[in-house]
């Protein structure tokens, strides 16, 4: 069997479908985003690419800040959904019932029900064609304490964490290793 050429694509998948809130206490919206990631570790960065046509787009370009809040299999249809309505027609947060949660360093709320928010900084925004990337420098992370360990480790793995790949919902599974364990003598 061979390969099959394709036009150029942005066939990196899966890629971790995040619900972003911008906007502040009073006057909120969510942006399901897919493409996100992370930069730099020191100092802590990381990006939001965003069609200027959305609405979300001019908030978090006006404000510079945003949060990042991971999605879980629970969180799937508000993911979507997020993703396809316009926050300038209807209160996101309420028609889903989702619940604001005050932030530590931004004006932005969190999503509570989301396991973990990223609260973000806006550095730099660059112009790249369809999307526009907000480059952004990452002020503070809060956690659930649900899924704190006893030894106060973070359990990301007991988060129930969705990805998107290819037009389609996956929640993410089985741990087939940890970092290393190819080289770890046994």
């Amino acid at each position: 069997m061979s390969k099959l050429e394709w036009k150029p694509g942005t066939m990196v998948y899966p890629v971790p479908a995040v619900m972003v809130s911008c906007g502040d206490m009073e006057k909120a919206n969510i942006i399901t985003v897919a493409w996100t990631g992370t930069i730099c570790t020191d100092p802590a960065m990381t990006y939001i690419s965003i069609r200027p046509e959305r609405y979300s787009y001019e908030i978090i370009k006006n404000t510079k800040e945003f949060v990042i809040n991971l999605t879980t299999k629970e969180l799937a249809y508000a993911t979507d959904f997020a993703g396809v309505k316009s926050g300038a027609e209807i209160d996101k947060f309420e028609t889903l019932g989702l619940t604001k949660e005050k932030a530590n360093k931004v004006s932005c709320p969190l999503i509570k029900e989301s396991p973990l928010n990223i609260e973000c900084e806006v550095v730099e925004i660059k112009e790249l064609g369809s999307h526009h990337m907000f480059i952004a420098k990452v002020l503070c992370v809060d956690a659930d304490e649900k899924y704190m360990d006893e030894k106060n480790r973070f359990c990301l793995e007991k988060c129930n964490l969705m990805a998107y790949s290819h037009g389609q919902y996956y929640e993410l599974g089985d741990n087939l290793g940890k970092f290393g364990f190819s080289v770890k003598k046994k």
